[in-house]
């Protein structure tokens, strides 16, 4: 039987400042991967997939040392106009992006000595609504968490070695006003624009601030990072609650 399934378009509800937009993580959304998770911020929805090779780079061989690293991509209609897709040469802001998702990711762990094997993590933007880094890095936390305790239930290492999740939010000022996970049409509008990445023990891994249009404070800077905190918290939450078996 083929049912055919429509989805009506809604329009958007006002949401307080501090709130974030409606969060949903499907852990194991892909059935080949080691580890996955499909994450939706909002109308933003990345697909994020953790594959265990065996092996290392080449400057990492003989090391008995692992290596995570990821990719990012963005269909061509995952935006409101279609966009190229990235053949021959990958673009600044996509080399940009995932070298902040393997950052973010490595720092799951303390260090990397779990054997020669290399954990690629592929985030893929299904739909753009502003934040698909953001989400990227934190479905792809799920992701890799996963693909280690696999690795420990088919007996290629004899414990995971993660210590600590981490996610990701946008903040930003809008209209004068600071503004917590930020949509396309808040991000556009911004006049500060900033990325939060912080682990489960309160710790930063990395700020990306920018006042797009001039400068801003002191207070409003201490403002951003004290709501993103509070963001990345609840996206913890989220986290936990899916990684023990829940639905987030």
């Amino acid at each position: 039987m083929v049912e055919s399934v429509v989805k009506s378009v809604l329009p958007r509800v006002a949401r307080a400042n501090n709130r974030l937009r409606t969060v949903h993580l499907e852990r194991n959304a892909v059935l080949y991967a080691e580890g996955s998770c499909l994450v939706s911020f909002g109308e933003t929805r990345v697909l994020c997939a953790a594959s265990v090779e065996d092996g290392v780079p080449g400057w990492r061989r003989g090391s008995g040392e692992g290596w995570i690293t990821a990719e990012y991509s963005m269909l061509p209609r995952a935006t409101r106009t279609r966009s190229s897709r990235e053949r021959q040469q990958i673009g600044g802001r996509t080399q940009e992006i995932q070298r902040l998702i393997g950052r973010s990711v490595r720092a799951m762990l303390d260090d990397f000595l779990f054997g020669e094997f290399t954990i690629k993590v592929d985030c893929d933007v299904l739909q753009a609504d502003g934040g698909t880094r953001t989400a990227a890095i934190t479905g792809a936390c799920v992701a890799v968490q996963d693909a280690f305790a696999w690795m420990v239930r088919t007996g290629r290492i004899p414990l995971s070695p993660v210590k600590r999740r981490v996610a990701a939010i946008s903040v930003g000022v809008v209209d004068g006003e600071v503004r917590l996970d930020l949509d396309y049409d808040e991000d556009v509008r911004a006049g500060v624009d900033m990325n939060v990445v912080m682990s489960s023990e309160g710790r930063f891994v990395e700020v990306q601030g920018t006042g797009e249009h001039g400068t801003f404070a002191r207070a409003e800077l201490d403002a951003l990072l004290d709501i993103a905190e509070q963001g990345i918290a609840e996206l913890d939450v989220a986290q936990r609650a899916v990684l023990a078996g829940g639905v987030s």
